[in-house]
C-alpha cells in the first residue's frame, strides 16, 4: 500500500507560523524584556530556517516587540517610562473616541449589554494570564462596537507593546489595574450615556495604568 506523500509547508506559511509562536512568546512572557533572540537558536527550535526566523522578526521589530542592541544582537523590547506614558495617552485617545462613537450608537443599549459580558469575563478570570486576556479583551471590544474599523486597527497595533508593558511586572502586582469596579465605571457612563463623563473615565483609568507601570516595583 503507497502513501502519499504529505505536502511540503510554502514558505508564507512557515514565516507566518513562526512571526505567530514568537509573538506569542514575546506577549505571554515566555521571552522576558531584554531576552536576547538569538537566529540558530530560535530557528533550531521552531525548526525552519534562519531566513524564516529573520523575516519573522524583522516583522516583531516593525510592531515593537523586538529591537536591535549593542552588536546588532536582537533582543525582546523594554519599553522606557516615557514611552509607557506616551502609550497610554494614546490609548486614552483612542478608547476615548470608541465611548463617544457608542453612546452616539443608535442601539447604544446592544453595546452596553455586549460591554457587559466583557465585564463578565474581568470577574471570572482566575489566574494572570486569564486576567490579562479578560482585561484586553474588554478594551479591544470597546474599539470594536464602534464599527470603525480604522480605530480598532490602531489599537491592535499598539497590543503588542501593551502586553509587553503588563509582562515586564510582576505578575502579583499588575492585576491591580484589572479589576472588574475600574472597568464597570466606564461601563456606567456609556449606559448613562454620558459623553464627558465616560471620557474622563477613560482618561482617568488609562493614566492610573501609566503611574501604575512606570512606578518602581515593591
Amino acid at each position: 500500500m503507497s502513501v502519499e506523500p504529505l505536502p511540503n509547508l510554502d514558505r508564507t506559511t512557515l514565516r507566518e507560523r513562526a512571526l505567530q509562536a514568537l509573538r506569542s512568546a514575546i506577549t505571554s512572557g515566555a521571552y522576558r524584556p531584554g531576552d536576547h533572540l538569538g537566529e540558530v537558536e530560535l530557528a533550531g527550535r521552531l525548526g525552519v530556517s534562519r531566513g524564516t526566523v529573520r523575516e519573522a522578526l524583522r516583522h516583531l521589530q516593525q510592531e515593537g516587540l523586538v529591537t536591535v542592541s549593542h552588536r546588532s544582537m536582537l533582543r525582546v523590547n523594554s519599553l522606557s517610562e516615557d514611552e509607557i506614558r506616551g502609550l497610554f495617552r494614546v490609548r486614552a485617545a483612542l478608547e476615548g473616541l470608541a465611548v463617544r462613537e457608542i453612546i452616539a450608537l443608535p442601539d447604544r443599549a446592544s453595546a452596553v449589554a455586549a460591554l457587559r459580558v466583557s465585564l463578565r469575563a474581568i470577574e471570572a478570570a482566575g489566574d494572570f494570564s486569564a486576567q490579562v486576556e479578560a482585561d484586553l479583551g474588554f478594551h479591544v471590544r470597546l474599539c470594536e462596537l464602534t464599527g470603525n474599523t480604522m480605530l480598532v486597527e490602531s489599537w491592535r497595533h499598539l497590543e503588542g507593546r501593551i502586553r509587553v508593558t503588563i509582562m515586564n511586572r510582576d505578575p502579583e502586582d499588575a492585576p491591580a489595574m484589572m479589576t472588574p469596579e475600574r472597568h464597570a465605571l466606564i461601563v456606567g457612563a456609556i449606559e448613562r450615556g454620558d459623553v464627558d463623563a465616560a471620557i474622563a473615565v477613560v482618561e482617568d483609568h488609562m493614566t492610573g495604568a501609566a503611574e501604575h507601570f512606570t512606578a518602581p516595583e515593591r
